[in-house]
């Protein structure tokens, strides 16, 4: 006997079995009282499943991820065989309006959840969000890039003690999947008090569209729903085993100047490898920067003058497999 579907309702409208929609989640209003408004798209399958959300564009600069999601639902690649996806290709509209990572407040939009109801305006963004669309899913990919000039390797970060999400970042499949504590008010420690699962998929830089990363975003997601068979298509997505990542470090600018790398992510480095120079511009002073760690290279600044202390180099620990079983899950 085939269960009659449940309903199923967004943003105070019912998507039924077998359709979508594109519906606008309302979270502030300019000076002019125009209202702004955050694009939601939903298709949902005849048959009742797992609700994945894709999102991205917390920051507003960080366009990788939107084009991920753009391709995505362009090639029909959210239209489920179970279940619905909910994708939100770009999350901070004001943020993208202007081309920067903050909202026009200045504050972070990941750094504001839950958020509330009257307080700032990027509180007033988590607010809605935890409000309106947090309740409805089970799973969240939020895609990001490196900020500034900071170029990221392909990685899901997640909590390793958390089994259940360390399991979903190998089955995405990128080539590095780093430890990372919940940070206080972001979206991943919210949607984690609320129960759901979140990876974080970080690649590239602001400001840039990287075909490379934006296909490892595509294949993972791919895999991803495809795990959770709400996808029915086969086709060789290719396989690795992931680099896990628990240890890491910033190494920083010995001091300021022109700045240029010698090694690129993803590079495997020994202790006292040269990873790059930092010189004057007068041709008196040439530093060189050592890598002070064994491990991988998986986010380099790309900035071509940097000031003392600013990170350049994000190395970490390749775990090895006897560590795999000492992680203790999350009670």
């Amino acid at each position: 006997m085939i269960q009659k579907a449940k309903k199923f309702i967004i943003l105070n409208q019912e998507i039924k079995p077998g359709k979508g929609a594109q519906l606008n989640l309302e979270v502030a209003h300019l000076h002019t009282h125009t209202p702004v408004q955050v694009p939601v798209i939903i298709e949902r399958a005849i048959e009742d499943g797992p609700v994945v959300l894709l999102m991205a564009g917390m920051h507003g600069d960080e366009i990788n991820g939107m084009e991920i999601i753009r391709r995505i639902i362009r090639k029909g690649y959210n239209k489920p065989t179970i279940g619905t996806i909910i994708c939100i290709p770009v999350f901070n509209i004001f943020g993208f309006l202007n081309v920067m990572r903050v909202l026009p407040d200045g504050r972070d939009l990941n750094r504001c959840f839950p958020g509330t109801k009257n307080g700032s305006l990027a509180s007033q963004f988590a607010y809605h969000f935890m409000k309106e669309i947090a309740p409805m899913v089970d799973y969240v990919i939020d895609f990001h890039t490196g900020s500034a000039k900071r170029n990221n390797m392909a990685q899901i970060r997640c909590v390793f003690k958390d089994t259940d999400s360390l399991e979903l970042a190998r089955i995405f499949n990128p080539p590095f999947i780093i430890h990372s504590a919940y940070i206080p008010k972001s979206i991943r420690e919210a949607m984690h008090k609320k129960g759901k699962k979140i990876l974080l998929f970080e690649g590239g830089k602001t400001d840039s569209i990287d075909d490379g990363i934006v296909q490892e975003g595509i294949d993972g997601v791919k895999r991803f729903l495809t795990h959770l068979e709400m996808r029915n298509v086969k086709e060789n997505l290719g396989s690795r085993e992931p680099i896990f990542i628990k240890d890491h470090k910033w190494l920083r600018a010995p001091n300021s100047g022109m700045f240029q790398p010698s090694v690129k992510n993803g590079d495997k480095v020994e202790v006292g490898t040269i990873l790059g120079i930092v010189t004057d511009p007068f041709g008196l002073i040439e530093k060189k920067v050592k890598s002070t760690l064994e491990g991988f290279v998986f986010c380099v600044n790309e900035a071509p003058v940097v000031n003392k202390g600013d990170a350049i180099f994000h190395i970490g620990s390749k775990m090895i497999p006897r560590e795999y079983a000492e992680i203790e899950p999350i009670k």
